[in-house]
């Protein structure tokens, strides 16, 4: 018997770069049966560890690594915190302390580094003994303002490992103490010394010994660099953060009480004001003007205006009313709401958001994964070729200080920081900006897959269309209201969709209905009743016959009609004979002819694959623009199909909402599935809408190319950088200082080319 699995999720303080991603994945790793994915940008690991293995051996594995690590409270109690609280990010440390600290740093340490660089740069500023203030100065920029770099490198060392913060060290540290030794036991101390700075380590002057303005510097430019890092990186999760943190923290209750026999006007329910945590299944809450919807649930009474845009993306609000399926966090702006609750804490449709945003978020591409195993080994590789540097310029007989300085810019120029945040701050921005529009992403790898897609397959129902059906034309032999009051009044009783439409269209033209005696209802055929003493049939053709109705030429024509544009019609009659004809079908989405364009317009070409009749499915890609139908497939034919396309080389998306197009999603290469549809679909797709809007399903493969485009970029800039930048160091051809500030900007490139997936907008 196979011993059961359990995942966790850690957060862990103290990691820089993407060897510290590959070291901690390492360490988890090695303990039997244990999986890890780790995320620099979010400082997360999530862990899949047989149930054997403890909490506390996963954190004691990730302290021999060097880092410190605690176990990531549950959603639920993570938004309950959130809401009583600042938002912040899911670290164990508060990112708004740790900007504070960085910025204190940063600060003092340019303040006291300033005069040593000018004094370094410009020669006519140098006065006597102007290189003791520059040593007075640089001391506690290295030692006090790289604290960060200092510690975290000697807290992995202590475990035998090398970090990006053991090249900033080493680098830092050798410039200040050849600067000491210069100045204490060389000629750099005498009075009258004078120093030429210059961008070029082979033009330098032998006798310029001194490198405490590339200690000091260099210490700056990394402060820096941190601190837009860690900014950057908390606004990059403020998505997310406003997801936990939308539910309402309080809730008012409505509780029935039994009546008073001695006061009969005493109300029968009374309103409670609960912590929201408190709220159970089945409750019946009051959601008031301006308020947040406590939690999923169905209205039972009232009606409101109900602004979803914060979980759907959708800007209009929507129309609530009894019966009506509201979602927690959405805000209602116009009327109140009585609203039984069908979903609590992490069960709820926020809450099952935020946790699918977090796992997108935990995810890496291919290329990341590269980069993850070269960053294993780049530290060691670059500690062996900055010692190759400066021992072949000794070999060919260069100044030391030439040979000094080549190294120290190599141990410098090489930090591999920027390879750790290429992926993961991408993705964290891309798919928090999609949770905000209503498009959750599942990870790096349906990113990878939304690239190459040709061909997008799309289901009808719910899909392209409402999935709701309509009255589209009426024809009566007299008044129109007359037929819809009639036919309204003999189905008022039915829940079919069919039904249901016509009586909310007789509804909204206030036709009034008259009373129904008599009823009698043929399952699939049609109802008749006694109306005014007559008899009134509502129903198929074919049952209007057969009950003794005729059906006259005009009837007959406009039967017709509405065949060809491949309608479904219900017959009204009475006194005899068909008297109207009520034309019904699903009615296509407003947005879809436009996103149908918008896909071919990214390279897709559409197909309309439904198991709607062929007729229905031509009716309805003509009106959306849609030229190749598939139609009268069944769940296997629609496997099938994604199966023809992709043999013949193409790379398919699928789009659906139903049980019925769960296997074709999971079997295309990008599968997309509606939010208003089954969980079957969802849980098999890439990709999913919590709107249920085609064009927000287009904006979905928008963002996805975009987003792998970003990642994509942010790799290519890592790899390059350090390719073309650490021979070049090797060369001398880069003073230390430099190359601080190229490392430095290296990793803010990187987070602020991500932030520009901030600006992704929905095509208008």
């Amino acid at each position: 018997m196979s011993t059961p699995l359990i995942q966790l999720d850690l957060d862990i303080e103290g990691m820089t770069c993407a060897s510290c991603v590959a070291r901690v994945e390492k360490r988890l790793t090695a303990l039997d049966g244990v999986e890890a994915q780790v995320n620099l940008a979010t400082e997360r690991a999530t862990v899949t560890a047989p149930s054997t293995v403890t909490a506390d051996e996963l954190v004691a594995a990730v302290a021999k690594a060097g880092y410190t690590a605690t176990v990531r409270p549950p959603a639920d109690e993570r938004a309950a915190a959130n809401r009583e609280e600042a938002p912040t990010s899911g670290t164990t440390s508060d990112p708004s302390a740790t900007v504070t600290t960085l910025r204190t740093r940063l600060v003092v340490s340019a303040v006291l580094a300033l005069p040593v660089v000018l004094l370094a740069m410009i020669p006519s500023w140098q006065f006597d003994h102007w290189q003791w203030l520059s040593l007075t100065l640089a001391t506690p920029v290295v030692f006090w303002g790289g604290y960060p770099f200092h510690r975290a490198t000697f807290a992995t060392l202590r475990h035998g490992s090398v970090t990006m913060d053991t090249l900033i060290t080493l680098g830092t540290g050798a410039a200040y103490l050849w600067s000491v030794w210069a100045l204490f036991f060389g000629m750099a101390g005498m009075t009258g010394m004078r120093h030429e700075f210059t961008f070029f380590a082979p033009d330098a002057d032998p006798s310029s010994a001194l490198y405490l303005e590339v200690a000091a510097g260099v210490t700056v430019f990394l402060l820096a660099g941190r601190l837009i890092e860690q900014r950057s990186k908390r606004a990059a999760g403020e998505a997310l953060r406003d997801l936990m943190t939308l539910g309402a923290s309080e809730v008012s209750v409505l509780r029935d009480r039994a009546p008073d026999p001695t006061d009969l006007m005493a109300p029968t329910r009374t309103e409670e004001r609960i912590p929201i945590e408190q709220l159970l299944v089945g409750d019946h809450f009051l959601v008031r003007p301006g308020e947040s919807v406590a939690t999923d649930g169905i209205v039972v009474e009232g009606a409101a205006s109900v602004d979803e845009s914060l979980v759907t993306g959708e800007s209009v609000p929507v129309e609530l009313t009894a019966g009506s399926r509201v979602i927690g966090g959405t805000i209602a702006r116009g009327g109140s709401l009585v609203v039984r609750a069908t979903a609590v804490g992490a069960e709820t449709q926020l809450a099952r958001m935020a946790q699918a945003v977090e796992a997108a978020q935990l995810g890496k591409s291919r290329v990341q994964r590269l980069a993850d195993r070269v960053s294993s080994v780049f530290v060691p590789v670059v500690l062996v070729i900055a010692l190759g540097t400066a021992i072949v310029w000794a070999l060919t007989g260069s100044t030391m200080e030439a040979a000094f300085t080549a190294a120290v810019a190599v141990l410098i120029i090489a930090c591999p920081c920027a390879l750790g945040l290429a992926t993961p701050v991408a993705l964290l921005v891309g798919t928090g900006r999609g949770a905000q529009l209503g498009i959750l992403i599942a990870g790096p790898e349906a990113l990878e897959r939304a690239s190459g897609i040709d061909r997008i397959l799309l289901d009808k129902t719910g899909t392209v269309t409402s999935g709701r059906m309509s009255v589209r034309e009426v024809w009566a032999a007299g008044a129109t209201d007359e037929v819809l009051a009639l036919g309204a009044a003999l189905e008022a009783a039915s829940e079919h969709p069919i039904a249901e439409a016509i009586v909310a269209e007789a509804t909204r033209r206030d036709a009034t209905r008259p009373v129904v005696s008599d009823f009698a209802s043929l399952e699939g055929l049609g109802v008749t009743g006694t109306i005014n003493g007559g008899t009134v049939l509502a129903g198929r053709p074919a049952f209007a016959e057969d009950q003794g109705f005729r059906i006259g030429p005009d009837a007959a024509s406009a039967l017709a009609a509405a065949a060809e544009r491949a309608s479904t019609v219900v017959v009204v009659a009475w006194d005899g004979e068909v008297r109207g004809v009520v034309e019904v079908a699903d009615t296509v989405k407003p947005e879809a002819h436009a996103a149908i364009g918008r896909a071919v317009s990214l390279g897709m070409t559409p197909v309309l694959l439904t198991g709607d009749n062929a007729a229905v499915a031509a009716r309805v890609a003509a009106e959306v623009g849609i030229t190749e139908v598939i139609a009268d497939a069944s769940p296997s034919d629609k496997v099938a199909a994604v199966e023809r396309l992709q043999a013949a080389g193409h790379r398919v998306a699928m789009i659906g909402d139903g049980v019925n197009d769960a296997a074709a999603i999971a079997t295309a290469d990008l599968g997309i599935a509606m939010g208003t549809g089954t969980d079957a679909a969802k849980g098999a797709a890439d990709l999913s809408i919590v709107s249920g809007s085609l064009a927000t399903a287009i904006d979905a493969v928008r963002l996805s190319r975009r987003t792998l485009g970003i990642i994509r970029g942010n790799l290519f800039w890592a790899f390059a950088y350090n390719v073309a930048a650490i021979p070049l160091a090797a060369l001398g051809l880069l003073n230390p200082m430099i190359a601080g500030a190229a490392m430095a900007f290296s990793s803010v490139f990187v987070v602020l080319n991500s932030l520009r997936l901030r600006r992704f907008r929905p095509a208008a």
